[in-house]
């Protein structure tokens, strides 16, 4: 499986995870199937509660929020836009599953009224305040985990200007 994070959304983590310092945050993602098991991160939560040090508990009803407002955002187009999976930050550890991450990530594949397939676990950290350090790990019911591909897709210099200018009419 192969999973393209756009920049804009890359962006978006840097900024939450320097916001977060010490602390863990996380949230859902939704994907936008392209072709062939590979997957455009569509969209993030952010759930800034509920993480400590060492451990980030998700809000079930933020993260149904969440969902329920892209889906109507992408025409309830589940074919093409659905839930990809979790993510949340490591910024005290290597941005690798924990046992209690695997288990949790079990738990939701193997549970039948969430009824997914798969689910992708994207572990996040932010290094010397502008670097990430990322894996993204793809649960399935009753198999083995495994590592999916990433590409991160950079800005564009017209791209760059865009969000500069967003950036400068924010603070007007």
């Amino acid at each position: 499986m192969k999973l393209i994070l756009p920049a804009a959304l890359v962006e978006t983590l840097k900024q939450e995870l320097r916001r977060a310092g010490s602390r863990e945050i996380g949230g859902v993602m939704v994907g936008e199937y392209l072709c062939d098991q590979t997957f455009r991160l569509a969209d993030i939560s952010v759930q800034t509660s509920g993480g400590s040090r060492a451990h980030f508990e998700r809000d079930l009803e933020h993260s149904t929020s969440f969902l329920k407002e892209s889906f109507a955002r992408t025409g309830h187009d589940y074919s093409r836009f659905n839930y990809l999976g979790e993510w949340h930050s490591h910024p005290s550890f290597a941005a690798m599953p924990s046992g209690q991450d695997v288990a949790t990530m079990r738990e939701i594949v193997e549970d039948p009224k969430v009824g997914v397939h798969f689910a992708v676990l994207l572990i996040v950290r932010l290094v010397r305040r502008s670097d990430l350090e990322l894996s993204a790990t793809v649960f399935r019911p009753h198999a083995t985990p495994i590592n999916a591909e990433m590409e991160l897709e950079v800005f564009q210099q017209s791209q760059k200007e865009s969000l500069f200018q967003r950036l400068i009419d924010l603070f007007r």
